[in-house]
């Protein structure tokens, strides 16, 4: 079997990579904040969400965590607990793209409103998702469920993976950071960056499966879709993931997209769109047909 970063992409994508190159060409870089100060500064430049139409249903965990439920217009096929990004420290449920996600494939989609670091770090936002899934599995019972996230979220989603097991069918994670601690080669290319100690900075050993899942022992887990940019500075993270969920037994699918870093799926792009699409495509079939 050869294997290289070339093989791992879809060929049919090298058409929309010049497209994405001139988009990312013009755009200024972006990088988390350093500390505090740039902290609340990008909080405060943090525009309010929009509302959906129909607007979600605010609900509650009976831990008291909030929850925004988007119910499709048609017949219920199924339920998506979707975890929103933001380096665990920053974001809340995009109500708008959980909206169009819920009537595009028929399911209920949930957002939850996890607690935020540095104000609340490592276990909170565990335990809120964790919480939340409980709650999807009570509230709906035998129906399919499935389970997502982009980057922080996509960790979020397998840390509620393991402390959850057999709530979800299949599980969509968009660039996720599966190690926090540093220590992994993957690892150290995000090493000094802010969101590590505001949310993990108190742990002493960040190794801990909860706080870096590539860590963890990843057998049993559901189907898993993997999507990431080969221009990331995630990507190496996300083939270690992927090699660990192998090796583990799980059905997994990998994904790399040229000419696109960090959270590209949210972007402007065709190579966006085309890859909202596989996702969307993956929850709906599943592994066999996505």
């Amino acid at each position: 079997m050869r294997l290289g970063l070339d093989h791992l992409i879809d060929p049919r994508l090298a058409e929309f990579a010049a497209e994405s190159r001139e988009f990312y060409a013009r755009r200024t870089p972006r990088r988390g904040p350093s500390g505090p100060g740039e902290l609340a500064a990008a909080r405060a430049a943090v525009p309010t969400p929009l509302p959906s139409d129909p607007p979600a249903v605010v609900e509650a965990t009976p831990e008291g965590v909030r929850l925004r439920v988007h119910r499709p217009a048609g017949p219920v096929r199924g339920v998506h607990l979707d975890l929103h990004g933001g380096g665990f420290f920053l974001g809340s449920p995009d109500d708008v793209q959980q909206r169009a996600l819920a009537g595009e494939l028929g399911v209920v989609v949930v957002g939850v409103e996890h607690r935020l670091a540095p104000e609340h770090p490592w276990p909170a936002a565990p335990d809120d998702c964790a919480a939340a899934a409980r709650w999807v599995v009570d509230r709906f019972g035998d129906v399919p469920r499935t389970i997502g996230g982009l980057s922080a979220g996509a960790t979020l989603a397998v840390t509620t993976l393991l402390r959850v097991p057999g709530a979800f069918a299949r599980a969509a994670l968009e660039f996720g950071t599966y190690d926090l601690s540093g220590t992994t080669p993957a690892g150290r290319r995000i090493a000094d960056e802010f969101f590590l100690r505001a949310y993990a900075g108190h742990v002493p050993d960040r190794t801990l499966p909860d706080v870096s899942p590539v860590f963890a022992d990843l057998r049993g887990l559901p189907p898993v879709l993997l999507v990431v940019g080969a221009d990331d500075v995630l990507l190496e993270d996300n083939l270690a993931m992927a090699a660990r969920l192998a090796a583990a037994g799980v059905d997994v699918d990998l994904r790399v997209f040229p000419a696109s870093p960090h959270g590209f799926t949210r972007h402007a792009t065709t190579m966006a769109r085309v890859a909202r699409a596989q996702v969307e495509k993956w929850l709906r079939t599943g592994p066999e047909d996505g």
